[in-house]
């Protein structure tokens, strides 16, 4: 009995070896790339425009039962959950891209 059991060990297995491989494969990183004087630029106005500080107020008329997933995602995306609700937001464009997603349920104000 002694016998048949060192007769019968284990051959290792032949997928261990692609799996190193593909953890070889993910784990190397692409080479940053550096930004052209344009890019840079636009993401220098993006910052200015922050810094500006303007504000405005979100205010939610609409409910979002029965709409799509994206109307959903896109009050959570502006802080508001509930009827009424107002947010005050710094207006970026961002911020200013999902108020034109959803102009039919909330109402823009400046805010004082």
């Amino acid at each position: 009995m002694a016998d048949e059991k060192e007769t019968k060990k284990k051959a290792p297995a032949k997928t261990a070896g692609k799996a190193t491989a593909k953890k070889a494969v993910v784990g190397k990183k692409a080479a940053p790339k550096a930004q052209s004087a344009g890019a840079q630029s636009a993401a220098v106005s993006v910052i200015a425009k922050k810094a500006t500080g303007k504000k405005i107020k979100v205010t939610q008329i609409g409910s979002p039962i029965g709409r799509q997933d994206y109307q959903k995602g896109t009050l959570i995306g502006l802080g508001l959950n509930k009827m009424n609700k107002s947010r005050v937001l710094v207006d970026t464009p961002s911020v200013r891209g999902m108020i034109e997603s959803i102009p039919h349920l909330i109402k823009v104000e400046d805010a004082a």
